[in-house]
């Protein structure tokens, strides 16, 4: 049995930026501890698998670890695979998946993904979460979502410079992981505040309305390049603190990635471009 497979940086500007993505095309599904056992295999962030659903495909994202409901990246990418590689005609895709039907538009040079926007509720900022970013300034706010904790600092200078305790992180209740975000700032942070490997703050962030992190342990991630699944708590948020419905973000990983958000209401649109670094097979 082989199976084919490509690694797509999704949400980039270039090779190595972004998030890299699997995607495994399928004909039927197989069993589920294959696709466990082939996501580990990968050990990136999430592959998704995808088989056709008459003239849409039903879609699925797991990390080395688990099953997750919804993957921004990971879609981003399989419709970047369907247009470039798998002969899809059309400029629409329409997958269906956990978290219901989502659509992948292409135009402008850019793919823009259509997905439920979150709703969160304020949650009080509790000495466990100040425990999941030691020497941290305090957070400004605190939020839970559909899936995830969402916390807010002051500047784009200390979403950059922010060690994770990731053990205390993973006890963070059911929650899938934490998103960090502050508004988009030309800061500039001390080298001897940052994480090894982590972003600085510097110039490019003044060009963009927010930036962000995202943390999942619990989820066998311990900081996720870019995470569009996570915008669709951040543009909601964003969209009404700078009252403004057209956004652009930048993840502060060591990778970097780059998005423009549009604020639909009850969805949200997350677009940007995709990559191929590799196509291959899988012999199993």
């Amino acid at each position: 049995m082989s199976i084919k497979i490509y690694q797509v940086d999704a949400f980039c500007r270039e090779l190595f930026s972004g998030n890299p993505a699997a995607v495994c095309p399928l004909g039927r599904w197989p069993a589920d501890e294959l696709l466990q056992s082939i996501a580990a295999e990968n050990n990136l962030a999430e592959t998704a698998f995808y088989v056709p659903d008459g003239d849409r495909f039903h879609i699925r994202w797991l990390t080395p670890t688990v099953e997750v409901d919804l993957c921004g990246h990971a879609t981003l990418a399989s419709a970047h695979v369907l247009f470039e590689h798998e002969g899809f005609a059309g400029e629409r895709i329409v997958f269906t998946s956990r978290s219901g039907e989502l659509v992948v538009d292409r135009r402008d040079g850019l793919l823009h993904l259509n997905f439920p926007a979150d709703a969160v509720r304020p949650v009080e900022i509790s000495a466990a979460m100040r425990s999941w970013f030691p020497g941290a300034p305090a957070p400004v706010a605190a939020y839970r979502g559909r899936s995830d904790y969402m916390v807010v600092f002051d500047s784009a200078a200390t979403i950059a410079s922010l060690v994770p305790d990731l053990a205390a992180i993973e006890k963070a209740g059911e929650a899938r992981g934490v998103i960090v975000t502050a508004p988009g700032a030309a800061t500039a942070a001390g080298a001897s505040a940052v994480a090894p490997g982590a972003a600085t703050a510097d110039e490019g962030t003044s060009a963009v309305d927010f930036v962000s992190r995202f943390f999942a342990p619990q989820s066998g991630i311990a900081e996720d390049p870019v995470t569009g699944s996570a915008h669709t708590t951040l543009v909601p948020y964003w969209a009404r603190r700078l009252a403004k419905t057209q956004l652009t973000a930048m993840q502060l990983s060591a990778r970097r990635g780059f998005l423009q958000c549009r604020d639909l209401g009850e969805r949200v649109e997350i677009s940007g471009v995709a990559k191929t670094y590799m196509e291959g097979q899988l012999f199993l």
